[in-house]
């Protein structure tokens, strides 16, 4: 009996070991596994059957999650600054580490091309570098397009 069920499982066309609630046997005998219900289970290799056929691609709710909520970076698109590694010493002098991040602030800028306020989000360095060369110059050295944002 052992190898028997043993066979049954390996075989991916197997049909459901429990009495059928349906009236004909010779319905079960030919439809694949997959339309009978049964999931192989991918931790042990066994395959489990289920009353219902089960629908993996139906999600559950009506609107899709993404998997992970997306963070906006803490570098800054003009310059290309980033978050800095350093050591934080303690009055007896053991350090562990930090991160030193860049000063990122939101503003609205006049573009002049665009005839209109763009809304970016730059470190205060790339501010003092517009206010003295313009926007148009830093975004064009910094291979920006302006008009999407």
């Amino acid at each position: 009996m052992a190898a028997s069920s043993a066979m049954l499982l390996s075989n991916p066309r197997s049909v459901c070991i429990h009495k059928p609630q349906f009236s004909s046997l010779s319905s079960l005998k030919t439809k694949p596994a997959s339309e009978l219900g049964f999931i192989t289970s991918q931790f042990s290799g066994l395959k489990l059957s289920t009353l219902q056929p089960l629908t993996i691609n139906n999600p559950i709710s009506t609107q899709p999650r993404p998997r992970f909520q997306p963070v906006a970076r803490r570098v800054c698109p003009f310059t290309g600054k980033k978050s800095n590694r350093a050591n934080q010493i303690s009055a007896s002098n053991h350090k562990t580490k930090k991160l030193q991040f860049v000063n990122l602030q939101y503003k609205k800028l006049w573009w002049e091309a665009g005839k209109r306020f763009v809304k970016l989000r730059l470190s205060t360095k790339a501010l003092k570098t517009i206010e003295k060369n313009g926007l148009d110059e830093v975004a064009k050295k910094a291979g920006i397009d302006l008009s999407k944002e």
